[in-house]
């Protein structure tokens, strides 16, 4: 039997950032999957980062990537500079770029977007638009992520109760 020791990842008690309870079932040594705010952040920035580059960051590095401001064309422009800096320094290899959705699902808040509905129905469960406008981006992109095929949605549920969605 293998002892894996767990401790809370580097993100767990950081200030400026959504960071979630689910995800740490994902974290051992920090480096089993890329919190939501990085991903939310890297699909702003149309950069595909693979766990094994991630996982070459510097624990510093990870953190600044996570903090790092996206609210602005300029903003996400830096963010965009240093994640391809950060890759190159760490692999050698260009970074993959991605397209960018400029009307992303997570940000319409007129309607629950499908995938989702497809998910709340299959778990015999369903929220309100007024529940799915009250979310804040990334909660909205983490169910969003959370409830696509072929994704490993055990925590799909864990993220619903989190987010005050549904009683445990």
């Amino acid at each position: 039997m293998i002892n894996v020791i767990t401790r809370p990842s580097e993100f767990k008690h950081l200030q400026g950032i959504e960071y979630f309870d689910f995800e740490e079932d994902f974290m051992e040594e920090n480096i089993r999957c890329i919190p939501m705010v990085v991903r939310f952040k890297m699909d702003l920035a149309g950069i595909k980062l693979k766990l094994g580059e991630w996982r070459r960051f510097h624990p510093a590095e990870r953190v600044e990537l996570a903090l790092l401001p996206t609210s602005s064309s300029e903003e996400i422009k830096y963010y965009r500079k240093n994640l391809i800096r950060l890759i190159t320094k760490h692999t050698g290899k260009e970074a993959t770029s991605m397209p960018v959705d400029n009307q992303p699902a997570w940000q319409n808040l007129t309607e629950i977007p499908k995938i989702l509905e497809e998910k709340l129905s299959e778990d015999k469960l369903e929220i309100s638009i007024s529940q799915w406008h009250v979310l804040t981006d990334i909660q909205r992109f983490a169910l969003l992520k959370l409830c696509r095929p072929g994704h490993e949605n055990k925590n799909f549920s864990k993220a619903m109760v989190e987010f005050g969605l549904i009683n445990q």
